[in-house]
């Protein structure tokens, strides 16, 4: 597909209901950080139109309109996109794995639990960008869809339990960001897990997004039992399900006879 330019986006309401929780956040925070991609058929009077970022797209529209060599920049990502472009999806890639998700929605206030000592739970600031890239490589991902350790760190969406020496322990964050819902996402660092702080974390990020105005959010697979739990001990409750898919490598579309060189 075209990528568009930021002065040529199309009208999010037309392709995907604002206000939705979960990563139906993606084009608000696409449109509103400039962090990811728009992506449609043709720049002009587009007839199927795909929204991007940090791993995850949206795809709304006319199937029959894309062929399947424009999905390539999809490749290696997850896709939630109606059923009906399933067949599309099948003949782009070598393989499209439904992933079953859950999506929950903050509910029930929960009183944070009180951090061990020498630790700190506190909002992210830009000061914070060398510890979140100091995070194995396994990590980066929480940061990926504000563009990097940076962005996340001056976003003010994010909050981290930091040790007396700078170092991060865990951190929350909203992963994507709409006018309604803050999609979470939350990690912990293999040496401090069972230490609750990925829930410290978590109750601080929504007291801070309900200031805001707005209703967190909570994303994970079905069979993310950790995630599940940790969700649930958080205050969220269980809003819809819904499948995504798993994209492998992009396969090329066959060459005819006058395509080959003499």
């Amino acid at each position: 597909m075209i990528q568009l330019p930021p002065h040529h986006l199309p009208a999010e309401p037309r392709w995907f209901a604002p206000g939705a929780p979960g990563p139906a956040a993606l084009p608000e925070h696409v449109t509103a950080t400039g962090v990811g991609s728009w992506w449609a058929d043709r720049a002009l009077d587009p007839r199927a139109v795909a929204v991007s970022c940090a791993g995850h797209v949206l795809l709304s529209g006319d199937p029959g309109s894309v062929a399947p060599g424009l999905l390539a920049p999809f490749a290696h990502s997850h896709v939630e996109a109606p059923a009906r472009f399933l067949p599309v999806l099948g003949s782009a890639f070598d393989r499209v794995v439904p992933d079953e998700r859950m999506v929950y929605i903050h509910r029930e206030p929960v009183e944070p639990p009180r951090p061990p000592r020498g630790v700190t739970v506190r909002r992210l600031t830009p000061t914070d960008a060398p510890a979140l890239a100091a995070l194995s490589a396994d990590s980066s991902w929480i940061y990926d869809s504000w563009g990097g350790p940076e962005g996340l760190a001056a976003s003010g969406h994010g909050w981290a339990a930091v040790d007396r020496d700078g170092r991060v322990a865990a951190v929350a964050c909203g992963y994507f960001t709409g006018q309604a819902y803050e999609d979470v996402a939350v990690l912990t660092t293999p040496e401090r897990r069972r230490e609750r702080l990925a829930l410290a974390c978590v109750t601080a990020l929504c007291a801070d997004i309900t200031a805001r105005g707005r209703t967190a959010s909570w994303s994970c697979g079905r069979e993310n039992r950790p995630s599940r739990l940790l969700a649930w001990t958080a205050g969220f409750r269980l809003e819809r399900e819904y499948v995504q898919y798993v994209t492998g490598k992009h396969v090329a579309p066959p060459r005819h006879a006058t395509d080959v060189p003499a």
